[in-house]
């Protein structure tokens, strides 16, 4: 039997205490690598299970304008994906929950699959998310990242045909990302219903989680996702957006960032 990973044993604790994962995205440098270093370990107080770090790109056709301003400025600092792993191995030993990698084609294929994987996993990441990727390459690299340690985390959206869905799901590993939305990401008031029906067909096809992402914008909506049965709620834009303007008044950002997903935890542990 294949020895389960950091991203499977820590969903399987929390299922073992029927708990919803709560796992929070930010960008990696924005404002800068310090503020984002200072965050990781300020959601990881805040009770955050699992941490998807987003990797700046100039091109980022998934992200809404909330995260693809948060790129932006990470770029204009002077980030790149080698800060980024630099940053993260200097944790080591003080962040102890998962950290997936966020990240799109380019950048993984720039480095090369086999380099990426291997220097994320040497960095410390436990998974990686690469949302442009097609399914067949990605099939691909799911082998390479499992290779070196790495659960590559796939996506399922709301018009993925039942087949392909099927596919995804098996490929999947650590657990599988249900897109909530079509369309980018961002902070929305509500949910669409049918993403109730989505986690529950996902579940029924295999024991792979499911976290549910886009468009989670606060407790209600993470609550929501819960209660539709799904494993994790993951929270990208709306955070980004309070570490933004706790930036721009001055406040110091890793704290706001901390007491956010304070409340998120507070929320789902009801």
């Amino acid at each position: 039997m294949t020895p389960s990973t950091p991203i499977q044993r820590r969903f399987e604790q929390l299922q073992s205490q029927g708990r919803c994962a709560l796992m929070p995205f930010l960008m990696a440098g924005d404002p800068d690598l310090d503020s984002t270093r200072a965050s990781l370990l300020a959601l990881q107080a805040a009770g955050a299970d699992l941490i998807e770090l987003g990797i700046p790109y100039s091109d980022p056709l998934a992200d809404g304008p909330v995260i693809q301003a948060a790129a932006s400025r990470a770029l204009k600092a002077g980030t790149t994906p080698g800060r980024v792993l630099e940053m993260l191995s200097g944790l080591r030993g003080e962040l102890t929950i998962p950290v997936i990698l966020f990240t799109y084609s380019n950048p993984l294929l720039n480095r090369g699959m086999e380099r990426f994987c291997s220097d994320a996993a040497a960095a410390g990441a436990a998974g990686l998310v690469v949302p442009d990727l097609p399914l067949e390459e990605a099939e691909k690299l799911s082998g390479i990242a499992a290779a070196a340690g790495l659960d590559l985390v796939l996506l399922v959206a709301p018009t993925t045909p039942a087949e392909r869905m099927g596919r995804i799901a098996a490929a999947s590993r650590g657990f599988t990302y249900l897109v909530s939305v079509t369309g980018v990401t961002g902070v929305r008031t509500t949910i669409e219903s049918r993403v109730a029906g989505l986690v529950q067909q996902l579940k029924a096809m295999g024991p792979t989680p499911v976290a549910v992402g886009f468009g989670i914008s606060g407790p209600e909506q993470a609550i929501q996702v819960r209660d539709w049965g799904a494993d994790g709620a993951i929270v990208g834009s709306a955070l980004v957006a309070v570490m933004a303007a706790a930036h721009h008044s001055g406040s110091d950002v890793a704290t706001a960032a901390g007491a956010f997903c304070g409340e998120l935890r507070s929320a789902l542990d009801r």
